[in-house]
């Protein structure tokens, strides 16, 4: 095998290694959100605010039904989103949800995984508390 050759599998080896990583590390957390809802915040106004807004109210509609209110009781009260909880939120984030017009952050690569959970502590943080 010639080192060209060599060196293009060695590469493709990386790189299928990494995309496994990748895969893992996003998938590795489940259940409630260990995130720092203080960076998510950070987070969420420079990459959420467009559609979900500043104040976490939603209602923006690009495709399918309208961005969630945050703020709105009735949405935690979803029955998809109570039954999945947190990793319904890390599924959309990082999967996206392409007829609503979410974005696959975490697929893009453009959220690490403890940016993810950053996020959703913070959007926990949004729910009115009774």
């Amino acid at each position: 095998m010639s080192s060209s050759k060599s060196l293009r599998a060695l590469s493709l080896g990386l790189v299928a290694l990494a995309v496994l990583a990748f895969t893992f590390a996003i998938t590795a957390q489940a259940g409630p959100s260990k995130g720092n809802a203080v960076a998510g915040k950070k987070l969420f106004n420079s990459m959420c605010i467009a559609c979900h807004k500043a104040d976490g109210s939603g209602g923006i509609k690009l495709t399918g039904n309208a961005t969630p209110n945050w703020k709105d009781p009735k949405t935690w009260k979803d029955p998809v989103r109570v039954k999945g909880g947190d990793d319904f939120m890390r599924d959309c984030i990082v999967n996206g949800k392409p007829k609503s017009g979410m974005v696959a952050w975490g697929k893009s690569g453009q959220l690490k995984p403890a940016q993810v959970e950053d996020v959703i502590a913070y959007i926990n943080t949004l729910a009115k508390k009774k």
